[in-house]
């Protein structure tokens, strides 16, 4: 067996944790803290039933990143933007930015993808910091962009 050069650099190696008592975001590289930003989990709380709007918990990955280099404030509609770009606040949960969309490496969150759960910007920025999403984790869009730019697909994340 044949070593690598004694300088060669460990693979990096990212990670999200969302927590979702103090509504945070964390970026991790290689087990390092890098960043933290504000979000908004699910004002219904935490589970894993279709239709509940609630934010599961657990192990996931990114399985998808979609909206690459569209404006800030960009609806999407069924994962396709839209052409508008929306205006701060309003009654309805946008889908704004980027995306986000998680897969479930739990049993119990195995559903995820299927209930269109999301990392994305929001309409709402004045809500981040409180739960107050419809189970996806919301953040500011320059945020959202941030890290969209950071993580590859396939990047870990846990939700606590």
């Amino acid at each position: 067996m044949t070593a690598g050069p004694a300088n060669s650099q460990p693979a990096e190696r990212w990670d999200i944790h969302v927590d979702t008592a103090r509504q945070v975001v964390d970026l991790l590289l290689n087990g390092r803290l890098v960043k933290s930003w504000p979000a908004s989990t699910s004002r219904f709380g935490t589970g894993f039933t279709e239709g509940s709007n609630k934010t599961p918990t657990g192990r996931f990955r990114i399985s998808e990143k979609i909206g690459d280099g569209a404006p800030a404030w960009m609806e999407f509609k069924g994962r396709i933007q839209t052409g508008t770009i929306s205006e701060p606040g309003g009654d309805h949960d946008a889908i704004l930015t980027r995306i986000l969309w998680l897969e479930g490496l739990d049993p119990v969150n195995s559903n995820t993808k299927d209930r269109y759960i999301y990392f994305h910007g929001t309409n709402r920025e004045d809500l981040i910091g409180m739960a107050a999403s419809h189970g996806c984790v919301r953040m500011r869009n320059a945020d959202i962009v941030e890290l969209f730019d950071t993580v590859p697909c396939g990047t870990n994340v846990s939700i606590t």
